[in-house]
């Protein structure tokens, strides 16, 4: 008989930020906490974004009772609906967390919201063995929660992404008096954010954004133009505060901004005076020193707001004299250079740019080492596992957890996909199981996988050259081309020399096939193929891609 034991299964968010999706197991209960998206490489062309494989879970679809959210950041629900569309499972989740996960879910036509079960923080969800506590937690968004998992052989407590913020701008503390009263009970483990495990000291609160915008905003001639994440509402009330503060009208431009806001005006989340909001049409309505206007592009995207203002293809907001931007955000990893160019560009055309290296316009919504401590000293758990965030901040976790007094033994430092089996008799963690990442492109999900991917990044690196012949099959003879077609590998009039190479190499390889009468399709394009490759490389030591197209006429 196999021993009680209860399975902690990340299916992503190790070794990498975002995708967070943890699985927790015990007999025959299943839940799952978070299902997010993360965003492509550089190297994924043409993919929008990457969400985990559920293959383990599609398996077991019996046994799972419920999806728990700890709060509405994309790369904690970016994945739901593609998810749901597989699963029909509850999700719980706070007020806000569901409204987001709502909206997307309409975007998705999923109609059904019947299993979305709103609840509060203190609230416990009881399922067979295993219940469920969300915990309330400061972070970058409002509503965000921290889980206390109960099973029977012990309570996990999951941090979720947090800080810990002594004035936040909602009032809501973070619930220290009821984690400490969860470590005195006694937690078998931890699974904490590692985000920010590398930066010594404690995070600043939001409310040092507030000072500063109130000190910007009344110095500022023109209009001030703010981007940030369309998901922190504490950032967007402080930038609206201001506004009112200095008789500002506040415009919401950029597709997430507009949802996420209207979604917490409606649900009370986001407080804006009625007289002070003006739909982007009314732009010209007022004077520049009364206009106030939030955008999407913190990150630089090429197709975000601040981007589109930035090089003057924004359909309705073009850089004007005294404007002032403020960039309240920092760079996702990955993301600099694509940052630095907006900020570049946006000084190009004369305006006037603030951004986190100049003034305090950003705060993290994850903890500083000293915020962790804290956590581990109140929580004091028999084992440990650091979550979200790239191995590196993984490893820097274990060794400040082992640092506070843990055993090296029971600190575990795991990547996707490896199994932590909690038994009665210890830990075991040499079990996997199948994980991955799964590409959504336009409508297509998992249809683009790593031999498309090849392909594009070939494409990209090389270009591609098309021949084109027509042949008559009763004559054996070439009626028409060869043709050649380059993209992305040279400009046909600049290379006559070589292109010439590559239509008499590709006549020789048909003629000789239409010789030997054979007009197998696939022993034709073959032999065009590797002929033409051979020479391509000798001459430009390059490696194009090369299609042969033969027709019959």
């Amino acid at each position: 008989m196999d021993k009680e034991s209860v399975k902690v299964i990340p299916l992503g968010g190790l070794g990498e930020i975002g995708k967070n999706i943890t699985v927790i197991e015990y007999e025959d209960e299943i839940i799952i906490i978070d299902c997010g998206i993360s965003f492509p490489d550089e190297d994924m062309y043409g993919v929008d974004l990457v969400i985990p494989d559920i293959k383990y879970l599609l398996d077991k679809k019996e046994k799972i009772k419920g999806l728990f959210l700890t709060h509405g950041h994309e790369d904690h629900i970016g994945a739901i609906p593609y998810i749901l569309k597989q699963i029909n499972i509850p999700v719980y989740g706070t007020k806000l967390t569901l409204g987001l996960v709502e909206n997307k879910l309409k975007e998705h036509r999923i109609l059904d919201v019947s299993t979305i079960i709103s609840v509060h923080t203190g609230d416990i969800i009881e399922l067979d063995k295993i219940k469920v506590e969300f915990i309330k937690a400061t972070h970058s968004i409002a509503d965000s929660c921290s889980l206390a998992i109960y099973t029977p052989l012990g309570v996990i407590l999951h941090t979720g992404d947090f800080k810990i913020d002594y004035t936040p701008i909602d009032g809501r503390l973070m619930d220290l008096g009821r984690i400490a009263q969860l470590g005195r009970e006694g937690i078998m483990l931890l699974l904490a954010d590692s985000t920010n495990v590398e930066r010594q000291g404690h995070s600043l609160s939001e409310k040092v954004i507030g000072e500063t915008l109130i000190k910007i905003f009344s110095n500022a001639k023109g209009r001030v133009i703010v981007a940030t994440f369309a998901s922190n509402i504490h950032r967007m009330q402080q930038i609206i505060d201001a506004s009112v503060k200095y008789n500002r009208k506040v415009i919401f431009s950029g597709r997430s901004v507009e949802n996420i806001s209207q979604v917490a005006m409606e649900l009370g989340y986001l407080h804006v005076p009625e007289e002070t909001s003006i739909p982007i049409e009314e732009i010209n309505q007022y004077p520049n020193e009364n206009i106030t206007i939030i955008t999407t592009g913190s990150q630089g995207e090429a197709m975000a707001g601040l981007s589109r203002i930035a090089y003057g293809s924004h359909r309705n907001i073009f850089i004007e004299r005294d404007d002032l931007f403020l960039i309240s955000a920092s760079p996702i990893p990955g993301n600099d250079k694509l940052v630095s160019r907006v900020i570049n560009q946006l000084f190009r055309k004369g305006a006037d740019v603030i951004y986190e290296d100049l003034e305090d316009v950003h705060v993290s919504g994850h903890a500083y080492q000293e915020e962790l401590k804290l956590i581990h000293r109140l929580v004091h758990p028999k084992y440990f596992m650091p979550v979200h965030g790239e191995y590196r901040h993984l490893k820097h976790h274990s060794d400040l957890a082992k640092k506070l007094g843990m055993k090296p033994s029971d600190v575990f430092t795991l990547e996707t996909g490896q199994v932590l089996e909690i038994t009665g008799d210890g830990v075991n963690t040499n079990k996997r199981v199948h994980t991955g990442t799964v590409f959504v492109d336009g409508l297509g999900v998992g249809d683009v996988g790593n031999i498309v991917l090849r392909d594009r990044r070939d494409l990209a690196k090389y270009g591609m050259i098309t021949i084109v012949v027509a042949i008559d099959r009763h004559s054996y003879s070439i009626v028409a081309g060869p043709d050649i077609i380059t993209r992305g590998f040279v400009y046909v009039r600049e290379s006559e020399e070589l292109i010439s190479k590559i239509k008499e190499v590709s006549r020789m390889e048909v003629e000789g096939c239409l010789e030997n009468k054979n007009l197998e399709w696939q022993v034709l394009k073959t032999g065009v193929k590797k002929s033409v490759e051979h020479l391509v490389y000798n001459k430009t030591k390059r490696r194009p891609i090369v299609f042969p197209i033969i027709m019959e006429v």
